[in-house]
Order: C-alpha cells, then sequence, then structure tokens
C-alpha cells in the first residue's frame, strides 16, 4: 500500500515566459523528468511558486500536467493554505482526473497551536477525494508540525498515507518512523540529507534539485532503498555541491537556472521572488559543466 510514492517525487517548477505560465518549457520539464525515472510528479508544491498563481492559472496548470503526463507516473497536486475553510473550497472544487494524492503543507503565518495543526488537517482529511501526503516545513511557514502531531494525524484517519518532512530536525522524523502506522511513509524534504534520513528508515523524497538531474538522484535512492549505500554515496556526493548553490539565494531560482543551463526552461521567476546573482548563476554554470555522475547499477 502507497508504495507508488516510495522512492523520488520532484516537486515540479512552474516556468514562467514574459510574466505568464510557459507550458512548452512546463512540459518539457515533465518529459524531461519522467525520463529520468523518477517514482512520480508533485504539481503546485511552494517550488512550482503556487502562492503566485491564480486560482485559473492553478486549475490550468494541475490539468497540463495531467495531459502531459498521461499516467505514466502517478501525480500528486499540491493543496494548501492557512485558510482551512479555502483549502477544503479549493479541493471541491478540483475533479482530481488523473491525480492519485494530495500534499497539504501546513498552515504558514498563522502559527497555530499543534492541537490547530492537528484540526487543520482533519477537517482537510473530511472533505479530500484523494489521501493526504503531509508537509511540513518550519522553514516556510514559521511553525514547527512535532512528530507528535504528524503520528497523531497519521495513526486517526488513514486517509494521511505520508508526510513530507523538511524540518531539517533529524531527531523529529526518527520519532516518526520510530513510531509511524504500518502504511504511513516518510519522505524528505531536504535533497541534502536525503541519504542520511534513508539510512534510519525513511521511505523517498520529494526533491527540488531532481527537476534538472532526476537520473542520479533517483538512482541513488533506489540504491538505498536497497541498502547498496556504497553505491549510493557517490551519487550524493557528485551533486552535493549542486544541491548547496540550488538553495544558497532561495528555491527555485536556483533549480531554475539548473534546468536554464540544460535548455529545459527558462530561469524567469515571479515576484516577490528575484533572479540569482550573476556570480551564483556562474557557479551554478561551472559546477553543472564540470558534473560527473558515476556509473551506477543502473545504468
Amino acid at each position: 500500500m502507497n508504495s507508488q510514492f516510495r522512492g523520488t517525487g520532484v516537486a515540479l517548477v512552474t516556468p514562467f515566459k514574459n510574466g505568464q505560465v510557459d507550458y512548452q518549457g512546463l512540459e518539457n520539464v515533465i518529459e524531461h523528468t519522467i525520463q529520468g525515472d523518477l517514482e512520480f510528479l508533485v504539481s503546485l508544491g511552494t517550488t512550482g511558486e503556487s502562492a503566485t498563481l491564480s486560482k485559473e492559472e492553478k486549475l490550468k496548470v494541475l490539468e497540463f500536467t495531467a495531459e502531459i503526463t498521461r499516467n505514466r507516473v502517478p501525480l500528486v497536486a499540491g493543496f494548501g493554505g492557512n485558510n482551512t475553510a479555502a483549502v477544503i473550497e479549493s479541493i471541491k472544487e478540483f475533479h482530481f482526473k488523473g491525480y492519485e494524492a494530495i500534499l497539504s503543507v501546513s498552515p504558514s503565518y498563522n502559527k497555530p497551536t499543534q492541537e490547530g495543526i492537528y484540526r487543520h488537517f482533519m477537517a482537510i482529511a473530511g472533505q479530500a477525494p484523494r489521501p493526504i501526503i503531509l508537509y511540513n516545513v518550519p522553514g516556510r511557514t514559521g511553525s514547527n508540525m512535532e512528530a507528535a502531531t504528524t503520528l497523531r494525524l497519521a495513526h486517526a484517519n488513514e486517509k494521511f498515507i505520508a508526510v513530507k518532512e523538511a524540518s531539517g530536525n533529524q531527531a523529529q522524523v526518527m520519532q516518526i518512523v520510530k513510531d509511524r502506522p504500518a502504511n504511513f511513509l516518510v519522505l524528505s524534504g531536504d535533497d541534502l540529507i536525503t541519504l542520511p534520513m534513508l539510512g534510519f528508515g525513511t521511505d523517498g523524497v520529494i526533491s527540488v534539485v531532481a527537476n534538472a538531474f532526476p537520473k542520479p538522484f533517483s538512482d541513488m535512492v533506489r540504491l538505498a532503498l536497497d541498502g547498496n549505500f556504497e553505491a549510493a554515496r557517490p551519487l550524493h556526493f557528485s551533486l552535493m555541491d549542486i544541491i548547496h548553490l540550488l538553495f544558497v539565494e532561495g528555491n527555485p531560482g536556483g533549480v531554475k537556472v539548473a534546468l536554464e543551463v540544460q535548455n529545459i526552461c527558462s530561469s524567469e521567476l515571479r515576484l516577490p521572488l528575484a533572479a540569482i546573482s550573476k556570480e551564483t548563476y556562474q557557479k551554478l554554470e561551472i559546477a553543472i559543466a564540470k558534473l560527473n555522475v558515476p556509473t551506477t547499477i543502473n545504468g
């Protein structure tokens, strides 16, 4: 159960051109990632700059992504926010054709208590037509969903099938892995520490770097899930410097540059995000040119 989300998912970027969603660029990214042998795709996560998209744009991006993917890999739709009623309404308005699950981020800005976070997600679960992947990212939301709250949700309703954990607190993640229900997945939300997290029993990742380098990153995850850390480590180290550069001036500015350097889509962002500095851009160009991915048992 839920094995379709074990391994590597990618939090898709939303390409822009001259201020508008670039659907050709989005198709390029989707094809690039699927050809990179990923397990699943996530549309309209925070990496997709969903906060800057209109209601109409979000709907079109979700539908276009399903149309281009054509059921080749499972799809997850991002629905989150800090207004519980509005999140539920947006979920009710979408048909979910082609989508297997929902990714929903813990509420930002409001700084709810743990009880508030629990009630928020239970209210969503009561209305959601698909299973839910919880998303904890305190660096963006301003509040941490504690292990006890994640576990309380996981045990309270089978609709919660996984958590994307991006707290950076490995002790917290270990607690979730230790006490989770049998079919509840724990996914990394931080590319750089995905490998060590796999070492203590997590199930995969929802990745940013895999937009640009899907094959080596997903190979690394599969090798680690198979217990072959000796083969996984060189892949991790080959991407480590690039991963650092992708985030040094914020996400998704860095990964969009990595995609642009590979002629996949433009690096254009929407305000309030601004383009990364020329210095970081050049460092990324050099790092990508030098990228030497080790040969793996997967070829």
